[in-house]
Order: structure tokens, then sequence, then C-alpha cells
């Protein structure tokens, strides 16, 4: 069943404390048009730099997952990426004044609280969702960490963590639906153990951190010099072990919000894969590491399946515009109407056919021996395809003109020969507005992908007429 994206209706804002630098930060969340998916903003920095939240920025997962473009750094960036992700949002711009997001209280608790205020909107574009058809794994040899996810009718996850201690063992996780997030999850705060916190405090790394947003499991005698030592970091007249193996002033919300907060973390790291998900994850000992890793290898894999997934259609059935009706919709002309059919037309898409023969004019100096069809008249063709799109948006289609305004991440696959029979889709990267059409284009030809290219066209009314 299709489903359409989702974004927020209104701006949001809150403010925290960051937990590596201890500075003041504010976050606001933003709608976002259909397929921005997931961006921060830098307002902090000159220009207000966009990074884009993709696994292939990616950059450190020492203390959480950290990524990175153009020097422009996000880090901790896996609580807010769960909360969105939970509240199967698509698109949102995410505006921070510092390179770290508040800490809160180390779970996504209260992402999820102020984005519910904003309340959810549906956009007018589908969903694109990858549905996992064969088991896809990553196991890291080093640390047993291993992850792979299996086909299912669902995005759900399960966790499986062995910490290697006694005081907290094996605990496992499970998020059967994601409409459970914010019951189930969300509430998972971070944790770490009494001898990480001393690395960290005794190397100034964890400035922003008390007792409400950590839980600390004591996994080593607590010495009265490391009392005292906590005690002024997390400025507190004093600090003690509770029963359960834990620093004093939390209570655990579930015995297994370790467990729980693993999960969050999967979550947020396998946002940055860049596409929802339809599978069944199952993560042992993840990691912000092995996370990642995953999700790098998930958006290649997908990646390479979108460029190879040739659309299939029946060439000998009618079409729905010959080219009559084409030359009635498009003011061009032969030899320079490079369109033949349009096989398929709704609102937010268009597919259309070329013949390609030797009788084409370009084949003249294209070359004399050596055939081929110019790249330039590839994306020319794209672009006629997409004007259709663009102009059966109008009552009077006659009196206008269609105009390139950009093209962006062009890329010729294959020659295209005298004989190919060419296939062109476009597909809508936003709405229409005041005629400029934005879309991604993909060429095929023997059942390969020949030519792809992001496309921006404008229609304005022919003056002449």
């Amino acid at each position: 069943m299709s489903v359409n994206q989702k974004t927020i209706k209104k701006e949001v804002s809150l403010e925290g404390i960051g937990l590596h630098t201890g500075n003041k930060v504010s976050l606001t969340f933003k709608p976002a048009a259909v397929n921005t998916g997931f961006t921060f903003v830098r307002t902090d920095l000159e220009g207000q730099p966009a990074i884009e939240a993709l696994a292939c920025y990616v950059s450190d997962t020492q203390r959480g997952t950290n990524i990175e473009k153009n020097g422009v750094v996000i880090n901790t960036s896996e609580h807010v990426l769960a909360a969105v992700v939970g509240l199967d949002i698509d698109n949102i711009i995410i505006e921070i004044d510092a390179a770290e997001p508040p800490i809160m209280d180390g779970s996504s608790k209260y992402f999820v609280e102020i984005l519910e205020k904003a309340g959810i909107l549906e956009q007018d574009v589908e969903r694109d969702v990858y549905e996992v058809k064969d088991i896809i794994s990553f196991k890291d040899e080093e640390t047993g960490s291993e992850i792979m996810i299996m086909p299912s009718d669902k995005y759900e996850i399960t966790t499986m963590v062995d910490f290697g201690t006694k005081i907290l063992g094996t605990q496992n996780a499970t998020l059967e639906r994601l409409s459970d997030f914010k019951k189930e999850i969300a509430d998972a705060r971070t944790f770490s153990f009494l001898h990480e916190i001393e690395m960290l405090l005794d190397n100034n790394l964890i400035k922003g951190g008390d007792l409400n947003n950590a839980i600390v499991y004591v996994d080593k005698p607590l010495s009265e010099k490391t009392m005292k030592k906590l005690s002024k970091a997390f400025k507190k007249d004093s600090v003690k072990v509770k029963p359960n193996g834990i620093l004093d002033n939390l209570n655990l919300h579930w015995a297994n919000e370790a467990a729980r907060h693993k999960l969050l973390d999967v979550i947020g790291d396998l946002a940055l894969i860049g596409t929802k998900i339809q599978g069944k994850v199952i993560a042992t000992k993840p990691g912000h590491k092995i996370n990642t890793q995953f999700a790098k290898k998930m958006m290649k894999l997908i990646k390479i399946e979108k460029r190879n997934k040739v659309p299939q259609y029946d060439l000998s059935k009618p079409p729905l515009m010959d080219i009559h009706a084409i030359m009635k919709l498009l003011p061009h002309r032969p030899p320079f109407l490079l369109i033949d059919r349009i096989i398929e037309l709704s609102d937010q898409h268009v597919v259309g056919m070329k013949n390609v023969t030797m009788n084409e004019s370009f084949f003249i100096g294209h070359f004399p021996g050596a055939p081929v069809m110019p790249g330039v008249l590839q994306v020319e063709a794209m672009a006629q395809c997409g004007g259709i799109l663009v102009l059966s948006t109008v009552p009077d289609p006659e009196n206008y003109l269609t105009y390139f305004m950009k093209m962006n991440n062009v890329k010729f696959k294959q020659k295209v020969l005298p004989g190919d029979t060419l296939i062109f889709k476009a597909e809508l990267m936003g709405p229409i507005r005041r005629g400029i059409c934005h879309m991604q284009s993909y060429g095929y030809a023997n059942n390969k992908l020949v030519v792809e290219a992001e496309l921006m066209a404008q229609i304005v009314r022919n003056p002449e007429k």
C-alpha cells in the first residue's frame, strides 16, 4: 500500500546543553518540501551551511554518530534522527546553532514531544520505500557485532546486546511497529559505564553531562577519590551506588533500558540510509560504528538497484499520446522533436519513448563510421518528456514555451546507437510552482540505464500568442 511523504505543520524549537561541550544549544525543526529528507543547518556559521543526514557523510563514531560535509560538522545526531524516524516523518529541516544537538535527558523523549506539538502534515508525493527482498548482513569480525535485515511486511527492529559485564549481562529489546516508538523506545536514555565516564572526565570531554542525562553503570569499585571527582563533575553533594548497580538520582524506566537505548541508536543511525526501509533488522551487539557501516552498505545497494531497475512497458499497446498529440503540446518540431510517444502520464510522472534510427540528422556528424547519439540530445529528449508533464498542468499548452533552467548530476552510463529504443521516465522532485518543474529523469535502452539527470525547466507564455 502506497503512503505519501510527511513533514511537520509548523516550526518548533527547544533548548538544552551539549553533552560534550557543556554549551547552551538551540535546535529548531522546520517543515521541508517533498524529497528533502533530513537536513541539518548550522545557523551559527556564515551562510548557514546545510548537511544532509546521509551515511556517506559519517566522519566519526567514537562518542556518537558525527557527520561532516565541506567542513560543516554535526555531532551526536542519532537521538534527534531517531525521533524524526520514530514519528514516521520523511522531510524536515533541523536548524542548530552549534555542532551538537542538546543532550536533554539522553533520550529522544523531548524531541518527540516538540515534534508532536508541531503536528504531522501529509504531503502530495508518494513515499519511496525500499522493500527488502533478500537477507542483507554486515559483520565486524573484530568485535563480533553484526547487523542483518530480512524481508518483512513492515519496518521492525530487534537488538541483542552483550555488554560482557555482570552488572548488565545480556539484554534484548524489540520494536515490532514504528508506531510504538514513543511508548516503547523514545524514553530510553543513554548510558555509560563508570570507567568510560572517568576517562571522559579526565580528558575534559563531557562538560554537559549530569546524573539526569546518562545512566551510569558502576562496573568497578567506587573509590573515595572517584566519588569526589564525580560529585564535582555532576555538581552534587555526593554520589552513591544504588542496589541495581547504577549511580543515584536516576530510576530505570525499564530493566532493559540499555538495550532499548541501543535500539534507539540503531533507528537514528539507520536514518542515514536516506530511504525508508521495509524489513526486519536484527542487530547483535550494535554500536555506532557498525550501525553506520551497515547504513553505508544499504545506501549503496539501494542506489545500485535503483539505477539498474529498468521499468517494463508493453510497447505493443496504443500509446497514451502519439506524435500528433505530442506536437499539440510541445512547440518543438522535427528534426528537434525527440519524443515519439507518451506511454504514461500522471500529475507526478511521465514516461515517453523515442525510436533511434540511422536517419537521425545528428548521426551525419556524430560520428561518421561510428554513429552515437549525442549525450546532450539524450538530455534534451528527457527534458521534452518532462515538458509534457508540466505543460499538461495548464489548459492552453499550445500558448507556452518550455525552457531549461538547470541540470544537475547528469550521468551517461551507456552508448545509445541506431536501432535502440529509448524509454524516458521523469518524476517530480517537488510541486510545480510558477511553472517551474524540478524532475529526476532517467533514460533506458536495451534493459539498461543509459542516462540520468536532475532537471529543472520552466514554462512561459509564448509572446507571439
